[in-house]
């Protein structure tokens, strides 16, 4: 990987395109009441201020752990046709819901944190469990992913996979998890991008470009010099939680809801 030499750039410097406003959103994990209102106040500001342009750029983890997963992939499939200036990036529970849907695996990230509820929005139930399977055969595992992988559309599929790893605008970079300290933003690998902790929150130096993500719940959006982490735990906490970019001016925008 090429070695980072770009000097880097603190939060209060920051600056978004000339003209263009942007809102990234954090983790929504199916919650479809939420995404709905941070919608409906996203088009009010818009129509409010109008910008001469405006991007929504999601941050992952579309399923799992909330009740609505496949609602919540509907609605960004059908805001994305009407509009391209909403955009999706992958999340580690994307992918894995992905992965199981290839090859059903009891200890994987899907069984293990939150599918039973993504499966149960299409319709298949899936019982809770680690490697025991609750004593359910292997037999049993199968036949649920026989089910799961019949109700989930093919352009459900397609949407995950089309999913990018990261976007940048201005002096953002925008991913799911976070950077590894040290590498170009351009050679940062797919598996930091969706999974990376410790190493990226630790680190206290400036990177070439703020870093907005998710991945690691928050009580509330955590600003720092060098990134902006806007999980604040929607699925559970009823709060969904969006940076937004105008300029130099950056605010935290944030629609609630009943707790999960």
């Amino acid at each position: 990987m090429e070695a980072l030499t770009a000097p880097g750039i603190h939060f209060l410097d920051a600056r978004g395109p000339e003209g263009m406003r942007i809102y990234a959103v954090g983790d929504v994990h199916g919650r479809l009441d939420l995404l709905a209102a941070m919608y409906r106040r996203i088009a009010a500001e818009i129509s409010q201020a109008r910008p001469v342009d405006w991007r929504v750029v999601h941050l992952g983890d579309y399923v799992d752990r909330g009740p609505d997963s496949k609602g919540v992939i509907d609605f960004l499939i059908e805001v994305r046709k009407r509009d391209p200036r909403h955009l999706m990036l992958a999340g580690n529970h994307d992918i894995g819901f992905l992965d199981f849907l290839d090859t059903p695996d009891a200890d994987g990230l899907f069984m293990r944190y939150g599918g039973i509820q993504t499966a149960q929005s299409y319709g298949v139930a899936l019982n809770e469990g680690g490697g025991a399977w609750f004593g359910r055969s292997e037999a049993a595992l199968r036949q649920g992913h026989v089910a799961l992988v019949e109700a989930v559309p093919k352009s459900h599929v397609e949407f995950l996979q089309s999913l990018p790893f990261s976007l940048t605008f201005g002096d953002f970079f925008f991913c799911h998890a976070g950077i590894r300290p040290g590498i170009a933003l351009e050679s940062q690998s797919a598996q930091d991008l969706i999974w990376i902790r410790d190493v990226f929150h630790n680190h206290s130096g400036l990177h070439p470009k703020i870093v907005v993500h998710g991945h690691t719940p928050v009580p509330e959006a955590e600003v720092m010099v060098n990134r902006v982490n806007i999980d604040t735990l929607a699925y559970q906490t009823g709060n969904l939680s969006a940076l937004v970019v105008d300029g130099v001016d950056k605010r935290i925008l944030v629609v609630s809801g009943e707790r999960g």
